[in-house]
C-alpha cells in the first residue's frame, strides 16, 4: 500500500478521473521504483573469465561439464603458442579415457540433408539413452576466419536434447572440410563421455581422405536426381565409404530414391570395400518422415560388430595414429619453412620470376628450399658443381 510519501513521488499526476477521497488502497498510483539492496548494474565490459588450469579442464572433462568441454575444445583449436602447449598437456592427461566411442563420418554435397539427417539420427540415439557429439565442420568465413553455416541453428531440436553436444567448428579452409584440429576435439567428446562422435564434412567435392582418417565408419549421403558428377559421388568417393544413405526418399521422389539406391548398390558390387570383410551396403532413408533412420543406424552398429570382431577397427584406429602424426610433422615443417626470415625476404621476388615465366616453378621451388636451409641459391649450386 503506498504510504503518503510515496503518493507525493508518484511519477504521474493525479488523473481528473480519480476521485478525491482516493485512499492509498486505490488502483491507478503509480510508485517510483525502488533498486533492491546490495544489486549493482553492470557498467562497461563483461568481467573476465575466470582462467582455468589443467586439472580444472580434467576434472570439468571428466564431470561431463559442457562448458569446460567447450572452452577445451577452443584451446585445442588455438593457434597461440601458449595455448597450443597447454591444449597437447591437456590432450596427455584425458588420452587414457578415450578410444571407446563410435566415430562416425558423415558427408555428401551442399543440400543433401547432412544436418537434418544428424539431427534426426542424433535424436533417435539420445531418446535410447546414448550421448552423442557432433563436430560439425562448417566452410569458414573469408572475413572472420569463423564458422558461418552455425549448426547449432540447424540442429535446434538436437541441441536442446541433455545427451548431445554440438560444436560447429570452422574447416579453415583445408582441403578435407575437415578443421585441422578435430580429431584433438573428438578425443576431448570420448573422455568427456560421448559414446557416438559424429563428424559432419562440409561435403563440397574436396578430397575426403581427411574425413576418412579420423573416423571408423565413414557414411556417404546422396539424394535421387543430382548425377554423379554433380555429386562427386566418382569411384574415388564411393571407394572409401562404409554405408551408402540415398537420403530425402520420401514423398513423389520416394520411386527416385529407390532407383537410385539400386543402381548404386550394382555399382558397389564392382567395387573392393572400404573396409577388409565389410561388403558395403547401400541404404534408403528419410530425415525428415525418419523412416529408414533405424535401418541405418542398425547397419552402423553391425560394422562395428563386425570390423571389431576381425580385428580391423583396432588396426584401423593405429595406422589413423601414426598417419595422424605424420600429417603434424609435415604441418610444422611448411609452416616453419614459410615463417623462416631467408624465405620470406626472397619469396616475393622469386614468385614474380615465376609468374612472368623467367624461372621455371621447381628451378624456384629450389632456391626457396636452400634459402630456408640458411644457404645462398648460388653457393648450392657451386655445390653440386664440384
Amino acid at each position: 500500500m503506498p504510504n503518503k510519501a510515496q503518493r507525493e513521488h508518484c511519477q504521474q499526476p493525479r488523473p481528473d478521473w480519480v476521485p478525491e477521497d482516493a485512499g492509498p488502497g486505490f488502483a491507478t498510483w503509480v510508485l517510483e521504483g525502488v533498486n533492491p539492496s546490495g544489486v549493482t548494474r553492470s557498467v562497461g565490459a563483461p568481467p573476465k573469465r575466470r582462467t582455468l588450469s589443467i586439472d580444472d579442464y580434467v576434472d570439468g572433462i571428466k564431470r561431463r561439464d559442457t562448458a569446460i568441454l567447450a572452452r577445451a575444445i577452443t584451446l585445442v583449436e588455438s593457434n597461440a603458442p601458449a595455448h597450443q602447449e597447454l591444449g597437447q598437456e591437456l590432450l596427455a592427461r584425458i588420452m587414457p579415457m578415450t578410444g571407446a566411442a563410435m566415430r562416425v563420418g558423415i558427408t555428401g554435397i551442399p543440400g543433401v540433408g547432412k544436418s537434418t539427417f544428424i539431427e534426426a539420427l542424433g535424436s533417435r540415439l539420445c531418446d535410447k539413452g546414448r550421448r552423442v557429439a557432433v563436430l560439425a565442420v562448417d566452410p569458414s568465413s573469408s572475413v572472420t576466419g569463423g564458422s558461418i553455416l552455425g549448426d547449432k541453428m540447424r540442429m535446434e531440436k538436437l541441441s536442446r536434447h541433455i545427451g548431445a553436444f554440438i560444436r560447429p567448428s570452422p574447416s579453415a579452409g583445408s582441403l578435407g572440410g575437415v578443421a585441422r584440429k578435430s580429431r584433438e576435439a573428438m578425443l576431448l567428446c570420448e573422455a568427456a563421455g560421448y559414446d557416438v562422435v559424429i563428424v559432419e564434412t562440409v561435403g563440397v567435392g574436396q578430397n575426403e581422405v581427411t574425413v576418412r582418417s579420423m573416423v571408423d565408419c565413414f557414411v556417404v549421403l546422396m539424394i535421387a536426381g543430382a548425377g554423379d558428377e554433380v555429386q562427386g559421388m566418382k569411384k574415388g568417393v564411393i571407394e572409401l565409404a562404409d554405408l551408402i544413405v540415398v537420403n530425402k526418399a520420401d514423398g513423389e521422389n520416394k520411386i527416385r530414391a529407390m532407383a537410385a539406391r539400386a543402381e548404386m548398390a550394382r555399382v558397389l558390387h564392382y567395387l573392393k570395400a572400404a573396409t577388409e570383410g565389410w561388403p558395403t551396403p547401400a541404404l534408403l532413408a528419410s530425415a525428415m518422415s525418419g523412416e529408414g533412420i533405424s535401418d541405418v543406424w542398425k547397419s552402423v552398429e553391425e560394422f562395428f560388430r563386425t570390423s571389431r570382431q576381425a580385428g580391423v577397427l583396432d588396426q584401423r584406429r593405429r595406422s589413423q595414429a601414426i598417419a595422424w602424426m605424420h600429417s603434424l610433422v609435415n604441418e610444422a615443417l611448411l609452416h616453419d619453412f614459410y615463417e623462416n626470415a631467408a624465405v620470406k625476404a626472397h619469396q616475393p621476388e622469386v614468385e614474380r620470376e615465376v609468374a612472368d615465366g623467367k624461372t621455371p616453378a621447381l628451378a624456384a621451388a629450389r632456391r626457396l628450399l636452400a634459402f630456408g636451409e640458411g644457404v645462398h641459391p648460388d653457393a648450392a649450386v657451386e655445390a653440386d658443381e664440384d
